[in-house]
């Protein structure tokens, strides 16, 4: 039975939960990570980000019907359990798509940078299609670039022939990335797929990224590959053991950051309003309240002018401006690197990098301060099709 005034426990990683969440109810919030059964014993809802796993042994015993995850991911929720209990479930999918999808152009061009490599060429392989992994390909395809996709339960459903499978893949791919959801059972299992026998299947000289999830991968086959010169570069933002970092990775990834690929403030407040909503549905009300004040940043006059000089080097520059992934992966090496002695796991880093981490805004905001005449996303795309041309 829900109470007279809704009781909400959230965990402190969930933006804006205050603005969101309090005219719903009375709100508590506690730690991400820390959130324990007695936290629990009068509450109706809980809304979670990834930090705080929520199964039997977090809910059995209190009155909690509904919980919501303010991520696309749902991996650290016992699915299972809850239906069996009756409990009610929400999670935001595609909340934060376009700041991995960011994610991933950064990372593609401090990597071209470092090798020498022009962006115009390279064949794309995208392993798991949908909001993720869609939006990679069409930023691909944006820059270029020839993608390649699989996605099995997806080219099942849809009966697309542009879907290839997985060796195919592999086996023609310039850059392969990961945008598949970590799952257990079933026809299409993804744990533990890119294991010491796949990753061998993928051709020499590879750029590897992984945005998905740690489970998904063989971390120690990961390090190998990179290690032994078959990658060229290796990008890492999920960890099998999270929060745990694995030092094998540490010392052999070119990047490497603590699963903030899509931690941009937009698709942090998509995931809370996404909750926002089912939790007020829920309760018979239908209501958004949050007005937040997500105003496009000012840019340098220099940054305008190579906008205007050259797509080529406006769409480096401008992403540099909006995410500098460099400083994140340097951060977190060096915070690792520097761990005290009572956190040998690197744990306490990988969460307090995860807390802290600031306000990162998404390229769209910032395309409307270079041509506020131009519809966003046209010239977004106008402005990406022109990189494979050079400068």
């Amino acid at each position: 039975m829900i109470s007279a005034v809704l009781h909400i426990v959230a965990d402190d990683a969930v933006v804006m939960a205050r603005e969101a969440f309090e005219p719903l109810g009375r709100l508590t919030i506690r730690p991400s990570g820390g959130i324990r059964p007695a936290d629990l014993a009068d509450a109706d809802a809980l809304v979670v980000r990834s930090g705080t796993h929520v199964d039997a042994a977090l809910l059995e015993g209190t009155p909690v019907r509904f919980v919501g995850t303010a991520t696309s991911g749902t991996d650290h929720i016992d699915l299972d359990w809850l239906e069996s209990r009756g409990i009610t479930f929400a999670a935001a999918p595609g909340c934060n798509a376009q700041a991995v999808a960011e994610y991933v152009l950064a990372a593609l061009l401090v990597v071209s940078r470092r090798l020498a490599r022009p962006l115009k060429g390279p064949v794309l392989g995208v392993v798991g299609c949908g909001h993720v992994g869609g939006r990679v390909a069409r930023i691909g395809r944006a820059l270029g670039l020839q993608v390649l996709e699989c996605d099995p339960p997806l080219a099942e459903a849809t009966g697309d022939a542009r879907f290839i499978t997985l060796d195919e893949l592999l086996a023609r791919a310039d850059v392969v990335s990961l945008h598949v959801p970590l799952t257990k059972s079933g026809p299409w299992a993804t744990a533990g797929l890119f294991d010491a026998k796949t990753i061998s299947r993928i051709r020499n000289g590879a750029v590897f990224l992984n945005t998905a999830r740690g489970g998904v991968t063989d971390d120690a086959a990961l390090a190998a590959a990179r290690r032994d010169g078959r990658f060229a570069a290796l990008v890492i933002d999920v960890w099998s053991a999270e929060p745990e970092v694995n030092p094998e990775l540490l010392a052999t990834a070119d990047l490497l950051t603590p699963h903030i690929a899509g931690y941009s403030i937009e698709g942090r407040i998509a995931g809370t309003r996404m909750i926002a909503e089912s939790l007020a549905a829920w309760i018979g009300e239908h209501r958004w309240r949050v007005r937040p004040d997500l105003h496009a940043p000012p840019l340098p006059p220099e940054l305008l002018a190579t906008v205007q000089e050259s797509a080529a080097a406006g769409v480096t520059a401008l992403m540099a401006t909006v995410y500098d992934i460099m400083a994140d992966a340097e951060r977190f090496r060096l915070a690792v690197s520097g761990r005290a002695a009572g956190d040998r796991s690197g744990s306490g880093i990988f969460r307090n990098f995860r807390r802290e981490y600031p306000h990162r805004r998404e390229l769209s905001s910032f395309v409307q301060a270079v041509s506020p005449v131009a519809d966003a996303a046209d010239w977004l795309s106008r402005f990406l099709s022109d990189v494979s041309a050079g400068p």
